[in-house]
């Protein structure tokens, strides 16, 4: 089992910076990809970015790809998302989740590939 705490969630406003972060525990070393997504009220859970956990590799969703910046830290089994830049519709709760595959470009997308997920941390952004 592997447990997923977010944290770093807030209010801010258009233009500012928020700093999430995902702490895993457990069997944390079986971790193959952790990956961010958010869901606005009424709307899908969809990608933000992921990362391999071993190799590094990184996805991003196209609308945040040039603002936010996914990074881990092996030694703390913790996973970081700066967003910079934020803008109103990046409003949404954001979820850490992982799985213990390494995903690639086809799949590490879909939330339904990703078996442990966190509570999920508010991120609001005023205009």
């Amino acid at each position: 089992q592997v447990q997923l705490v977010e944290s770093g969630g807030g209010l801010v406003q258009a233009g500012d910076s928020l700093t999430l972060s995902c702490a895993a525990s457990g069997r944390a070393s079986s971790v193959g990809t952790i990956g961010w997504f958010r869901q606005a009220p009424g709307k899908e859970r969809t990608l933000v970015a992921a990362i391999n956990w071993s190799r590094g590799i990184t996805y991003y969703a196209d609308s945040v790809k040039t603002r936010f910046t996914i990074s881990k830290d092996n030694a703390n089994d913790t996973v970081s998302l700066q967003m910079n830049s934020l803008k109103p519709e990046d409003t949404a709760v954001y979820y850490c989740a992982a799985d213990e595959r390494q995903f690639a470009t086809a799949t590490v997308n879909y939330p339904r590939n990703y078996y442990y997920w966190g509570q999920g941390t508010q991120v609001t952004v005023s205009s």
